[in-house]
């Protein structure tokens, strides 16, 4: 019976160890994901019929492997069924006044530190919940990001703009902001937390390849702000939503307008001076 015991806490100790390996396997380093995905891209590579665009997805990831810092990703957007395939989080623009092809593309970046994210971690409501405690799982860093393909086949970074939320990206839209004929790309996350989702707006105020301009809008239970022009400005402006809330029902209570302020470089309202935005 003693042996059987000392079997079994061997044994115990055996799984122990076993798990921590697995852990630390897991915590896959920069140079070991860069053969792995190098070796899929590969693999993509003999898979792919059609091989006569060289700024595709494929090219561009590979160009983002090869001269973004390790665990830098192009994102997928989140699928809308189990079986969906996801699309890749990519929306590509052609510039009627220039030459070459232009990619708004979602970028998440490992932070420097901590293990490598998985994507799949970063995409989807379970995900949303990860600003409470992203780190086991590796910080990600969000950035919009504007590439160019020109003539040659080579890619180029124009700009790239943070993105303030860690996890819960569903997908990417291009839209246009009609009051001011505005193009803007439009990133839907979900956000478990306040029972909504959030879109953080990005808009091309000074064109294309100028670092756009950012406005958050969000709708959860009982939060709520929507896009709107509040002066006549080329800036986007918003309405921020107060409720009432009892056992019931929840109400709208109030509705309060902010407007960007170019000289402070904030989103403010004339209802309360001390109340300021960043986006």
């Amino acid at each position: 019976m003693k042996y059987l015991k000392a079997i079994l806490i061997l044994f115990v100790i055996f799984l122990i160890g076993c798990n921590r390996m697995s852990d630390k396997s897991a915590e896959e380093s920069p140079s070991k994901d860069k053969a792995v995905r190098k070796y899929k891209m590969e693999m993509e590579k003999k898979r792919k019929k059609d091989k006569t665009d060289p700024c595709d997805t494929l090219a561009l990831k590979e160009f983002i492997l090869e001269n973004e810092e390790p665990g830098t990703y192009l994102l997928e957007s989140d699928k809308t069924l189990t079986y969906n395939v996801p699309k890749v989080a990519g929306i590509y623009y052609k510039n009627k006044k220039g030459k070459g092809k232009y990619i708004f593309a979602l970028i998440a970046k490992s932070k420097k530190g901590e293990r490598l994210i998985e994507p799949k971690n970063v995409i989807g409501y379970e995900s949303s919940f990860i600003n409470l405690d992203s780190t086991k799982l590796g910080t990600a860093f969000f950035y919009l990001t504007l590439y160019k393909c020109t003539e040659d086949s080579s890619f180029a970074k124009i700009w790239e703009a943070e993105v303030p939320i860690h996890g819960g990206f569903n997908k990417m839209t291009l839209k246009k902001w009609k009051p001011k004929n505005i193009l803007y790309v439009e990133l839907n996350y979900e956000a478990g937390i306040i029972s909504g989702h959030r879109n953080y707006n990005f808009f091309l105020i000074d064109g294309l390849e100028k670092k756009p301009h950012l406005l958050e809008t969000y709708e959860g239970l009982v939060h709520k702000r929507t896009l709107a022009k509040i002066n006549d400005d080329k800036y986007p402006d918003y309405w921020e939503y107060r409720f009432w809330e009892d056992s019931t029902s929840i109400r709208i209570r109030d509705s309060i307008p902010f407007y960007w302020d170019k000289k402070r470089h904030l989103y403010v309202t004339k209802v309360n001076r001390r109340w300021t935005r960043k986006y």
